[in-house]
């Protein structure tokens, strides 16, 4: 029995079984959150693995990013090019409560296994599709990759320095903005199929998930009617917003109010330029920019990251160190809260893995469980869900359907 099944269960997804047919990152986080909510999440992959699994090394099937975004799942292998492969999931969409894929637009439809097939067979099914640019419109079929929506949709156009190229975001943003969108989706038709017994078709785009990010920047061009340019990791409208270096690395600032910057003033022990014209607002700030942030990097400059961010924490002022990824993986604060949490994977090892953001007050944890293997559960699916014989699952998977 699975952490997921424990009779008594108090989980707000308890009984909601998902057909994932997520690969990568994208739809994987999408019922990850779903899992770690206690949905029973069926992971389906073609028999050699989803793109993922293929850079394990020989003899085994798990990478940190399939440990890392598929615990409290199970695993089955499935060939939908196969007719008896399809009749599989045929029966399993009737008992099932939710599907989700993150295939390129009309693979499913081709395959006979699309929206429109699965809801004549199961009405109270609720199909989610996640794509780079939509199921509809001229843009359709477009190629997406994280990097490719990240420069279609502009966000690589405002990152970076203004005299430098543009550049991309260091993490995968895109897919996982995507990903929280296709959660929310796939929870909203599960809210109104509570009310009137009936599944939906929804979709997420990659592109459109990550437009509302560009709020800052599309304020500035609705109000000059110009594009604006890069700023580093400085604002156009409010100084002081920077990295500033330290003895021992950086640290991010972000002061929103006067009061910040007043806060600022103090801790640096330089009061006297409150009235000072150059610093008296946002405004002049501004408009010498170079001589505020000369200020604050001649301050930052001499003491160490976590000194300043000590300091910072005192005076209420909305800074940050900026931490490598080391440092962000055994964040104590995380791991006390249970967002992190140390596992031993049984083919690549000890590793930390998130469990969810999600947090239900009231609502009885999951259990961290390890990724599971490529077709770990074909047996107890088919056989224990399904009600296949042995034989018949031995069939399936001398014929390449399983």
């Amino acid at each position: 029995m699975t952490a997921d099944k424990q009779p008594g269960a108090n989980r707000p997804l308890d009984g909601i079984t998902v057909l994932d047919f997520g690969q990568v990152y994208q739809g994987p986080y999408a019922t990850m959150l779903m899992a770690k909510a206690g949905a029973d999440v069926i992971k389906i992959e073609p028999p050699q693995g989803e793109p993922l699994r293929r850079r394990a090394p020989p003899g085994k099937s798990t990478t940190f990013p399939i440990a890392m975004l598929n615990g409290n799942k199970r695993a089955i292998t499935l060939n939908l090019k196969h007719a008896r492969g399809r009749e599989l999931l045929f029966s399993m969409a009737k008992k099932a409560d939710v599907l989700l894929e993150n295939f390129a637009p009309g693979v499913m439809d081709r395959l006979g296994v699309g929206w429109s097939v699965l809801h004549e067979i199961n009405p109270r099914l609720v199909y989610a599709s996640g794509t780079g640019y939509g199921l509809s419109g001229p843009d359709r079929d477009n190629l997406a990759m994280d990097l490719t929506v990240q420069a279609m949709g502009g966000l690589i156009s405002v990152t970076g320095s203004p005299e430098g190229p543009p550049l991309k975001a260091g993490p995968a943003v895109v897919d996982f903005l995507s990903g929280i969108h296709l959660y929310a989706a796939t929870l909203t038709a599960l809210f109104e199929r509570e009310r009137t017994g009936v599944g939906r078709l929804v979709e997420v785009a990659m592109q459109e998930a990550a437009y509302a990010t560009l709020t800052s920047q599309l304020e500035a061009y609705w109000q000059s009617g110009e594009v604006p340019p890069r700023t580093g990791n400085s604002s156009h409208g409010r100084v002081p917003i920077n990295v500033y270096p330290t003895t021992d690395g950086y640290v991010a600032m972000n002061l929103a109010v006067e009061e910040h910057w007043h806060s600022l003033l103090k801790a640096m022990g330089r009061e006297e330029l409150r009235d000072d014209p150059r610093f008296l607002n946002n405004a002049a700030r501004v408009k010498h920019r170079e001589e505020t942030d000369a200020l604050i990097a001649g301050w930052t400059g001499t003491l160490g990251k976590m000194e300043i961010f000590s300091i910072a924490r005192r005076h209420r002022i909305p800074l940050a160190p900026v931490r490598d990824v080391g440092e962000v993986m055994h964040d104590v604060h995380m791991h006390e809260r249970g967002f992190l949490a140390d596992i031993v994977h049984d083919e690549i090892g000890p590793l930390t893995v998130p469990t969810t953001p999600l947090l239900v007050h009231g609502a009885d944890p999951v259990e961290t469980l390890p990724s599971p293997k490529l077709g770990q559960h074909n047996a107890e699916i088919y056989g224990g869900w399904l009600g296949l014989a042995e034989n018949e699952i031995a069939d399936l998977k001398r014929d390449g359907v399983i």
